[in-house]
């Protein structure tokens, strides 16, 4: 695990572990622990079960035994009743990254293992993603200002639960893996029959590691492609020229397209190829949709994306003149409407 924090060059004095209390992270914060990186092991107690704070108090527990930094984050307010699962993972990271900013610690270390990179894969697959959804996860990630980071990828399961019996220590058994509602659960009960075929995790988790080096050969074109030919508008909007899209190899503008979608959006995840091959495929016939939380639509020859107005401000003259007396290099710009409502209320919050 050393040749990963060399490899990325990460020498941060202080690194925050989410552990959950399964085998994976306590694993994960006792080898951290062990190899004297100075850690703080975070666990959030969602509250979604009644033995969850026990279990949170279980890690508390372990922590202190081997000397290590612990704090319980809870999960307040009422919880939702459909879409759980997500619900959950998005309330955990908002916990884990707000930690993080209060206490400026600028990497989180989460215990991704093999399988964990197989299942990932599977999941992408039948969802019909390209190169950078079957890349899977990374080993590092940017998210909200905080580095992700993956050191146990390469590792398996089975060796990181030996691993802590081998210093007698017990884990949690999450009920949720056995939920078969869930799609990755249903992924991981049926990894086993493509053992038969020679298909194992080890295999599928290679396959998306290799792919992830096509992944990085293709951001580098799109940063040229966004760097040559996007115009950002006060970091709240984008536009490109149809001419530029037209002209430029499909796939990149899909990578590039679902990019700036996700980043104007807000979203975690670029949206569905297939969905950005709509929009690449009706060329000069687009006549603009919402997508990804963004407004797509076509102005003065250029693509236009923009985040989704959810409230139906309107923009009155008076408040952009204003605008512009303080801002002069939007003077005389001939933006589109929801383009100049876009940067307004960027910068009115």
């Amino acid at each position: 695990m050393q040749d990963f924090f060399v490899q990325h060059g990460i020498e941060e004095a202080i690194i925050a572990v989410g552990v959950s209390g399964g085998a994976d992270s306590l694993a994960l914060a006792l080898s951290l622990h062990e190899q004297g990186k100075n850690i703080i092991a975070l666990t959030v107690d969602h509250g979604l079960r009644p033995e969850s704070k026990n279990e949170a108090e279980y890690v508390a527990s372990i922590m202190q035994k081997f000397g290590i930094e612990h704090h319980i984050l809870t999960w307040e307010g009422q919880k939702p009743q459909t879409g759980v699962e997500e619900a959950a993972r998005q309330a955990r990271y908002n916990l884990l990254f707000d930690y993080c900013h209060r206490h400026n610690i600028k990497y989180l270390a989460t215990g991704h293992h093999r399988r964990d990179q197989a299942e990932t894969f599977l999941l992408r697959l039948s969802r019909g993603s390209g190169v950078f959804g079957l890349s899977g996860i990374l080993p590092l990630s940017e998210r909200n200002g905080i580095t992700i980071i993956r050191p146990q990828l390469d590792a398996s399961p089975d060796d990181l639960k030996q691993y802590l019996k081998d210093k007698d220590v017990s884990w949690v058994e999450d009920p949720m893996n056995d939920i078969t509602d869930f799609v990755r659960v249903k992924i991981r009960k049926f990894l086993p029959q493509l053992q038969d075929i020679g298909i194992d995790e080890a295999k599928l988790a290679q396959t998306a590691a290799i792919l992830q080096h096509t992944r990085e050969f293709l951001q580098n074109l799109c940063d040229r492609f966004v760097s040559d030919y996007v115009r950002w508008f006060g970091n709240k909007a984008a536009s490109i020229s149809l001419q530029n899209l037209a002209d430029s190899d499909e796939e990149i503008t899909r990578l590039v397209l679902g990019e700036l979608i996700r980043s104007i959006g807000g979203g975690n995840y670029s949206p569905e190829a297939e969905s950005v091959h709509r929009i690449i495929a009706e060329g000069e016939n687009f006549k603009g949709c919402t997508l990804g939380g963004c407004e797509l639509e076509v102005a003065l020859g250029r693509l236009w994306i923009i985040p989704q107005d959810e409230g139906n401000i309107l923009l009155s003259t008076e408040q952009w003149n204003d605008f512009v007396a303080h801002h002069l290099e939007f003077a005389n710009s001939g933006l589109p409407y929801k383009v100049r409502r876009a940067i307004w209320q960027n910068w009115k919050e």
